[in-house]
Order: C-alpha cells, then sequence, then structure tokens
C-alpha cells in the first residue's frame, strides 16, 4: 500500500499559527513608513493568497517579486506558498536584459513590482507570453498595470492553505551571477524550518524579544533567512530597509530602532569601519551579536569590529543552493580568518578533483549535506548533475581544514591558481592588502606575465583621502610579501575607485580578468 501522503505549507508553520500565537498583536515588520503586526501579516497573506487564485494563477506557476524591502513583501512571499504557487524574488539591481531572461526562463505568470522598479521591466511588457498580471505596489500606476493596494483590499482575510508536500517545490531563487547569468535555484517547503532551526536558533539562539536588521536583501538566500524565516520562526521583530544600505543609512537605522543582531557582508563592515560614525555610540547599544556571510570576512575587520563595537562578528559560508549557512564561527568561539565549523545537522568535506577525500591542511572543494539543499536548477539539467551529487552539495569553493577542525577559505575553485608550482589563494593576498592601513577592499586574479607564466594582479580600492602611487605599489608589494608570502606579492597593482560586485556584495573576479 502506497505511504499516506502527508502535507506540509510552509506558509501555515511561519504565518498561520501567529493568529492565536501570544505576537498576534506584536510587530512582525517595520519599515520607514509602516508596520505590520503578525495578526495583520496573517491576514494580508491570506489577501495575497486570495489575488494570486482569484487572477487564475495555477499551483505550481511562478510569480515574481520585484520588491524592495517594504512591509509588502513578506505577504507577497508568503501569499504565494500558501496558494501552492511558487514566489521568486528577484535582484532589485539587475538590468532590463537580465529581467527579461529570468521572467522567460521563469515563466512568470504574474509580477508585484515596487513603483521604483517599474521603469527596469516596463520595456519587457508584451513580450513574454506568459506574464499575464502587473502589480505595481506604490506610486502612480500606469494603465497596463494593477493598483496593487486596491486589489488586495478587494480580497477576503482568509484562505485554506492548499494541501503541499513537505518536498514539494515552495521557492526559487536566482544565484547572484558572480560567474555569469543566474541561474533558477528550486527549494522546497521543509527547507525553511530547516535553516531557522540549524542556524537561526541553533547557532544564534534567535529569541522573540530579538529586533533583527539584515543588510542582505530578502531577495537573498542569506537575507531571505535573516529577515524572514529566522525571525518569523520565533516571534521576533525584523526592521526592513527599503533604499540602499550604506554606511550612512544603517548606522542611522541601527541607532533609531536599536536591534539586537545585525545581518550585513564584509563589504558593508570594512565600509562602516572606515566611516566617521563608527562607534558603539553611533549605532545600536542593544547589539548582542552580529553574522557575516555573501564572501569571508578578512582577520582585520573582525579583529577591528570587535574592537570598535564590542560584539563579535560570526563569519560563515552558505549559498542559494543550500539556502543558508553551513559552515560558521558561533558565540564563545571565534577564529577570525577562518569560516569555523559545520553547523550541526549539516556535514562537509574537502577532496580533490577526483573526489578523493583530502588531509588537514591540504586545498580542495568543499563538499556539503544537509537538509536544505536545493532540489536542482531549472532548465539547468547538466549543471544540477554536476552541483548536486546523491546527498552531496558542490559548492565552489575551495577550503582548507586545520588540525583542530576550523576551515578557512582559499578561493573559488576557478579562482585559485598556481604560482611558482605552488596553489596560491586571491582570497589569502587580498587579506593581507586589506590588512594595510590604507586599503578599504582588494581583488585579486590570476595574469599572465611576458613569459606566459601566471603571477598575482590586484584590484585596490584606497580609503578615503589616501592617494596611490609607485611608492604605495611598492610598500604594498613588500607587506603581502611579509604577511602571505614572497611568491605570492601581486606583480601589478590597479588602483580603483571600486570594485565589481553581485548585488548581494561578492566581487566577480571575472569582470576583473576580462579588464
Amino acid at each position: 500500500m502506497a505511504e499516506e501522503f502527508k502535507t506540509y505549507n510552509a506558509a501555515k508553520e511561519f504565518v498561520d499559527r501567529h493568529r492565536t500565537s501570544p505576537y498576534r498583536d506584536k510587530p512582525a515588520f517595520v519599515d520607514p513608513a509602516r508596520s505590520l503586526t503578525y495578526g495583520e501579516l496573517a491576514e494580508t497573506t491570506d489577501r495575497f493568497a486570495n489575488l494570486f487564485t482569484a487572477c487564475a494563477i495555477p499551483t505550481e506557476a511562478r510569480v515574481a517579486l520585484l520588491m524592495l524591502d517594504t512591509i509588502s513583501y513578506p505577504p507577497a512571499f508568503w501569499g504565494a506558498i500558501k496558494a501552492g504557487i511558487v514566489p521568486v524574488p528577484l535582484n532589485t539591481l539587475l538590468t532590463t536584459e537580465q529581467y527579461g531572461y529570468i521572467l522567460a526562463d521563469s515563466r512568470a505568470r504574474a509580477v508585484v513590482v515596487s513603483a521604483p522598479l517599474l521603469p527596469a521591466i516596463k520595456p519587457l511588457l508584451g513580450k513574454l507570453p506568459h506574464l499575464k498580471h502587473v502589480f505595481v505596489d506604490g506610486g502612480e500606476v500606469p494603465a497596463f498595470a494593477l493598483d496593487l493596494a486596491a486589489e488586495l483590499a478587494a480580497q477576503p482575510t482568509t484562505f485554506e492553505a492548499v494541501a503541499t508536500n513537505a518536498d514539494e517545490t515552495a521557492f526559487w531563487l536566482y544565484s547572484s551571477g558572480s560567474t555569469g547569468m543566474p541561474k533558477g535555484t528550486r527549494h522546497i517547503h521543509l527547507s525553511l524550518m530547516s535553516t531557522a532551526k540549524l542556524y537561526g536558533q541553533g547557532i544564534i539562539d534567535i529569541r522573540p524579544d530579538d529586533i533583527v536588521y539584515s543588510a542582505a536583501k530578502i531577495f537573498f538566500a542569506y537575507g531571505l533567512g535573516n529577515a524572514m524565516s529566522f525571525p518569523l520562526s520565533v516571534g521576533a521583530t525584523t526592521i526592513l530597509l527599503p533604499d540602499r544600505p550604506t554606511p550612512d543609512a544603517v548606522f542611522a537605522l541601527l541607532k533609531k530602532y536599536q536591534p539586537t543582531l545585525f545581518f550585513g557582508v564584509p563589504t558593508l563592515y570594512a565600509a562602516m569601519l572606515n566611516h566617521p560614525k563608527a562607534s558603539r555610540d553611533e549605532s545600536s547599544s542593544r547589539l548582542r551579536m552580529c553574522i557575516s556571510a555573501g564572501e569571508p570576512l578578512p582577520e582585520e575587520v573582525g579583529k577591528a569590529w570587535r574592537e570598535r563595537f564590542g560584539v563579535d562578528i560570526l563569519d560563515g559560508i552558505g549559498s542559494t543552493e543550500m539556502l543558508h549557512i553551513f559552515v560558521s564561527n558561533t558565540p564563545g568561539d571565534v577564529r577570525y580568518g577562518t569560516s569555523g565549523k559545520p553547523v550541526p545537522g549539516y556535514a562537509v568535506r574537502i577532496v580533490d578533483e577526483n573526489d578523493r577525500d583530502l588531509q588537514d591542511g591540504e586545498i580542495g572543494e568543499l563538499l556539503v549535506s544537509g537538509p536544505s539543499s536545493a532540489d536542482g536548477y531549472w532548465n539547468q539539467r547538466e549543471k544540477t548533475r554536476r552541483t548536486f551529487q546523491g546527498p552531496w552539495t558542490r559548492s565552489g569553493d575551495k577550503y582548507t581544514r586545520s588540525a583542530d577542525g576550523y576551515f578557512t577559505y582559499q578561493g573559488r575553485t576557478d579562482d585559485m591558481f598556481k604560482v611558482s608550482g605552488i596553489w596560491c589563494s586571491p582570497f589569502e593576498v587580498e587579506s593581507a592588502l586589506i590588512s594595510h592601513d590604507a586599503v578599504l577592499e582588494a581583488a585579486v586574479v590570476a595574469k599572465e606575465d611576458g613569459d606566459g607564466l601566471v603571477k598575482p594582479r590586484a584590484f585596490v580600492v584606497l580609503k578615503s583621502g589616501i592617494e596611490g602611487g609607485d611608492a604605495l605599489v611598492r610598500e604594498l608589494q613588500e607587506h603581502v610579501k611579509a604577511k602571505a608570502g614572497p611568491w605570492k606579492y601581486p606583480r601589478w597593482i590597479t588602483f580603483a575607485e571600486t570594485l565589481p560586485k553581485t548585488a548581494t556584495g561578492k566581487i566577480q573576479r571575472f569582470k576583473l580578468r576580462d579588464m
């Protein structure tokens, strides 16, 4: 006899239960203009579910969310899931061409778009045969679109959750595109609670009285956990910022709302340390923990932050494919310069090019196994086969493991190169450069010299008020020789105003290699 079909809809566990929980009247989300209690979140989620259903969007079809981080975002995401429809959060910083690719690839039936972002997709309308509905949140609504607020107001505040399965696709996330065009990564219903329990509750001990701010946006897998699934799993409050998380904006938010948990990325932490307001008095006096992901945190940045703000940054590694962090430093066990140890519930391996397990200190690719692994890429069969291999997911990251179990990042698999026959990690050279007082950011790539031999080339962003020149180039080269090894110093150093990055803060080294 076939096993009984067991239903599970993630929206019921994250949203519905709060209709009668002690947190019903407590703010779940707060943005600069409005707030949403847990009870209002449940009602608005049901309005979205009714709206999508009234538009005849079938179960398993996709709805794209091109939205700024406001209180409209969470109920749109959960409303789709509750209706058995697949929400696809979109990076808000892409080009019209990239949106055209994703909307066509996902065959989205509808798009919910924040008014300021509408111009980016307007040229595409009428050219996508599957796209039938455009809902605009805020601002003036053009004739070809629907006013989201008015459409929601006409919908009932109750909806019976669709009987989905725990292993059924719940939502997609398109990869950040640090190595080319983004891939639609499919995640199941149960993955959200898996990361909330394993990392949100297990590592950072998120609590109902926490106030959370994530500089990483909701469309980013890291931000989705930080700002949505983690706080909702315990009844905490999330502060949302629709604007860019500049140091000025973040310091203002920290001081106004006094969050207890702050999730950032290394680029932002470094920029905040270099800001005139870089002090505990200008941030949050209630801050108990900071978390970093997206790219490894340089050791010097972590130590400087702890000294300046009196709180550690827990650095870790996660991925779109694993949904959140699976190797991390932990409270009371922080070793700066490393990604820490595996999060309980995940297993990791370091393997060579033949998938043989490597010994401590040897550089190889990091593989991870755990309950939040994606169900594969949409329309990318070969890439799915290469990345998801049985219980193991290939991270694409090179790592070493110390004798006492700490994992240290060495670069992406396609970033590593040999100098004088010895493996060179771009991240190691970058960390050495960033430890110099003049350097704010650095990126290192391989470049052939006149003899066809590969050597490191560095792109360096200097701190405010510091001028580059030949003398500084020589000083930085000697600094790297002393910190990382004489063969690893960058033979060429280019001073730049900025480095090319994805919206999630990852350096796009492939663009630097093409320069």
